[in-house]
């Protein structure tokens, strides 16, 4: 990706600038923000060569296999996963939050839906970390291990934002390595893609120095430098990402600066929405071309799924290949029926579904019902059921619930098959929750809990909830 999206400003300020600023305000003054964030990296040359010379002495911890360069940038990456436990409905959403309040409060770690092709979004923000005098790392480490649980069984990807990383709040060098030895292969075998928004010459120049030690080729095509927030459109759902305002205003400068070309074509916003469209637009737009409740791109990979992937390992869990999705969805926009025999991956119209969900102009659970089924923890156990039975009968739209019905029936069938699936409803609720529903603005972390939560309420309790 261009270099020009890096921080022109980095390579005009001298080392002795940035050491008579040491003491001043870097949490609110943005010129000083950025000369914190170039002595952090200066401080992590340091780390890194201290840390180099004692090997020199001992087991060296930069040897094959120990630590490579994606240890140094994956730390900051796969320490940010995270959403509640699904046990109970509801109530260890709770307990979780208790048991690491003093790290959640600080939202280092959110969660942001899917991406253009159905995997998990994790978000990572380097300047929402506390000064390091006030926050403990080995707690962080924990929480960060206790949500990251949640996820490494699902294809994800991770978006870190790295403006606002200081002297003052980074984490040790030493903290890092420990990261890297604590996540194992178990975290990183699902990682995607990791986007690296608005990287330093440090990040770029530690990865070039250390790539000769990476094992794994397929682990490099992973790491993509971003420089400029609109970039993350051609891969993300950017309305959904959670972007701190620091990183916005730094993002704007940077645009208003280095004016980058936009990456669309000039017609992309010109063709307009074609009549047969069925990604991206309303349910109403839909029913009102085809003539039917269930939308054929619903209606077809269903059908599908049910007759040929409730025992596919991993079915809605995996992520499928781009260029076939693509193709896919094209051929649904434009009125086709989709033969996914052809296809040769069950896993095509599975992420084909859950994108189109989370495409709708508005969640098929309505923006209307977001705030009362958030509040669901509040209504006592035993209620639960029958309220959430109450709002689909009497709050959400019928064709909203028919479509509903039918999507859930399916998922009650993968848990019938979860010996051979290994999909079981928790498994599935996670992925179907923020796909479900979402807010008009950005979700939290503890509200992507409810939402799964939920979620599972719905497979678990489906005759109760769904039978006339």
């Amino acid at each position: 990706m261009a270099e020009q999206g890096l921080h022109q400003a980095e390579g005009a300020v001298n080392d002795e600038a940035l050491f008579e600023n040491e003491d001043q305000d870097f949490e609110f003054d943005e010129s000083g923000l950025e000369l914190a964030a170039k002595e952090a990296d200066l401080d992590y040359e340091a780390e890194l060569e201290e840390l180099t010379r004692e090997g020199s002495d001992g087991p060296a911890p930069f040897r094959s296999g120990a630590i490579t360069p994606d240890g140094f940038i994956e730390e900051d990456f796969e320490a940010e996963i995270g959403t509640p436990s699904l046990n109970n409905y509801f109530q260890d959403d709770e307990e979780t939050d208790e048991e690491f309040q003093d790290i959640a409060e600080h939202k280092i770690l959110e969660v942001a839906g899917d991406d253009l092709y159905g995997r998990k979004v994790i978000v990572f923000a380097a300047c929402k970390l506390p000064p390091s005098a006030q926050i403990d790392h080995q707690r962080l480490l924990e929480y960060m291990k206790h949500v990251l649980d949640q996820y490494v069984e699902n294809d994800y990807v991770i978006v870190y934002f790295h403006f606002g990383l200081t002297s003052k709040n980074k984490p040790k060098l030493s903290w890092l390595i420990q990261i890297y030895k604590e996540l194992d292969r178990k975290y990183k075998k699902n990682l995607k893609a990791w986007y690296i928004v608005h990287p330093t010459n440090f990040i770029k120049i530690l990865w070039n120095i250390f790539k000769p030690f990476i094992r794994s080729v397929k682990f490099g095509r992973k790491i993509m430098y971003v420089n400029y927030l609109h970039e993350l459109k051609e891969h993300l759902h950017f309305d959904q990402l959670v972007v701190p305002p620091l990183v916005l205003q730094h993002d704007a400068k940077m645009v208003a600066s280095n004016k980058p070309k936009y990456p669309y074509g000039q017609d992309s916003n010109d063709a307009g929405t074609l009549p047969t469209q069925q990604y991206g637009v309303s349910l109403h737009h839909i029913k009102s071309h085809y003539g039917t409740v269930i939308p054929p791109v619903v209606q077809q990979t269903v059908d599908y799924l049910r007759q040929n992937a409730l025992d596919v390992e991993g079915i809605f869990r995996r992520s499928a290949n781009a260029v076939q999705l693509k193709a896919v969805q094209k051929k649904f926009n434009q009125g086709e029926t989709v033969n996914f025999a052809v296809e040769g991956d069950e896993h095509i119209p599975a992420v084909a579904l859950k994108i189109f969900l989370r495409d709708l102009q508005e969640p098929l659970l309505t923006f209307d019902l977001y705030q009362p089924i958030l509040r669901l923890h509040t209504v006592e156990d035993e209620r639960k059921v029958a309220e959430v039975r109450r709002m689909l009968h009497e709050e959400l739209p019928e064709d909203n619930y028919q479509i509903l019905k039918f999507i859930v029936q399916l998922l009650t069938e993968v848990v019938d098959h979860s010996a051979m699936n290994k999909m079981n409803s928790s498994n599935l609720a996670i992925v179907f929750g923020p796909n479900l529903l979402w807010p008009k603005g950005q979700a939290s972390l503890s509200s992507m809990g409810y939402l799964n939560n939920f979620a599972r309420l719905l497979i678990d309790n489906y005759s109760q909830l769904f039978d006339r």
